[in-house]
């Protein structure tokens, strides 16, 4: 029996792989460069794609015990039995092995290790490990997720600088309070599940600190770019607008106890990460035209 294009593409996290792209792009049309875009645009977006997309497959099977147990992924293609975790695997081995084929050849050699650095971080190093381990895990993990920007440059330039680091410490800091917000609000399947996220294991009062605590770091982060004249008063002010946005709903949340503002928050600081990132790009064509 046949099985859907559909249900392998749920394996994929098309919309988590969809923002990452938004950031790869950004950090591709910000570096400097002498030569089109098109194939980095093109190419290099598609292999950083295929990657990304095989590690969200992996997560797939990875989780497949704790998926049955937590509402939110019970009816995920691996837990309704759909996709075997073996063709799962396989389908991850096959977008991963096209993904850095692709990046190796027609983009280059030092995108195609980031990149599969970043799947290693991800779907082995946070999922396996770091999940279960600590109520840091989100923190220290993080980074994995935070690399799109980082690989979208180097495919331009092969070359790691400040700047492009930048980017990745942007998504870095913005990690915990948006991962956070769901915590909270999916405390009991997280209980249920016994991963050691930090409401779990610290309290929601305490999340919520660290939450603001976060987002503050995170407004000053922001704003760097600027500061490093990296862009210009376009960004700024509308990432000011966007940070008074992200920092009006923490305080909801920090202030109130109901959940409702926990994945309000959530879901306002996915819109918030795309906007700061499409923010920078309208910035530097503006100040380039």
């Amino acid at each position: 029996m046949s099985i859907p294009v559909r249900h392998y593409y749920e394996l994929c996290k098309p919309r988590v792989v969809m923002l990452m792209i938004v950031t790869s792009i950004v950090g591709m049309c910000l570096a400097p460069s002498t030569h089109s875009l098109l194939i980095p645009l093109i190419l290099g977006n598609t292999g950083i794609a295929l990657v990304a997309s095989a590690a969200a497959a992996l997560n797939h099977v990875a989780d497949k015990q704790i998926d049955k147990i937590m509402k939110r992924t019970q009816h995920r293609p691996i837990v309704q039995g759909v996709i075997s975790p073996f063709n799962c695997l396989l389908f991850a081995g096959i977008l991963c092995s096209i993904g850095i084929f692709i990046l190796y050849y027609f983009i280059n050699t030092l995108t195609a290790v980031l990149t599969f650095a970043s799947l290693i971080g991800y779907a082995f190093f946070y999922t396996l490990y770091l999940k279960h381990a600590t109520s840091q895990n989100i923190v220290i993990g993080g980074l994995a997720g935070a690399f799109p920007p980082l690989l979208g440059w180097t495919s331009v330039t092969n070359v790691i600088s400040p700047e492009a680091l930048l980017l990745v410490l942007i998504i870095y800091v913005w990690t915990p309070p948006h991962f956070w917000a769901l915590a909270i609000y999916r405390l009991e399947d997280y209980a249920k599940a016994n991963i050691p996220m930090l409401p779990h294991t610290h309290g929601v009062a305490y999340t919520k600190l660290n939450i603001l605590l976060y987002t503050v770091l995170l407004i000053a982060t922001t704003i760097m770019p600027y500061a490093i004249s990296m862009s210009g008063l376009v960004y700024l002010i509308g990432v000011m607008i966007a940070n008074m946005g992200f920092l009006y709903y923490v305080i909801k949340l920090y202030i109130s106890d109901d959940k409702k503002y926990a994945i309000g928050t959530f879901w306002y600081s996915i819109y918030y990460l795309g906007i700061v990132f499409i923010l920078l790009l309208i910035d530097h064509y503006i100040i380039n035209c």
